[in-house]
């Protein structure tokens, strides 16, 4: 079965960190990934990106955030400290099948990505 399966979420205080995971399966870790994000009221925005050519980040979490992959277990993740109130959204991983990861390309728009998981609500206190 192809799929997405977030973990990680939870409740924090402002200033912790978190560190967010996303299984893939199958053929599904050798396509571009990215985070994106949704809070109430708004629209899925992007978060971050990673391929062979390197990683990408919104401005609102650079320098907050990395992003990283393991192969070996097919995971990608979202290590995010100093973690704000306006990061309070639902995360999701995705995944473009016409981008491979190692072509080095990237989207920020969510509609170029066809595969999503669940999403894992994250919610920071102030």
């Amino acid at each position: 079965q192809v799929q997405l399966v977030e973990s990680g979420g939870g409740l924090v205080q402002a200033g912790d960190s978190l560190r967010l995971s996303c299984a893939a399966s199958g053929r599904l870790f050798n396509y571009a990934m990215a985070w994106f994000r949704q809070a109430p009221g708004k629209e899925r925005e992007f978060v971050a990106a990673i391929s062979w050519s390197g990683e990408r980040f919104a401005d609102s979490v650079k320098g907050r955030v990395t992003i990283s992959r393991d192969k070996a277990k097919n995971t990608m993740y979202l290590q995010m400290n100093s973690l704000k109130y306006e990061d309070t959204a639902v995360y999701y991983c995705a995944a473009d099948s016409s981008r491979s990861y190692y072509s080095g390309s990237y989207s920020f728009r969510p509609n170029d990505y066809d595969y999503w998981g669940q999403g894992t609500q994250v919610t920071v206190s102030s």
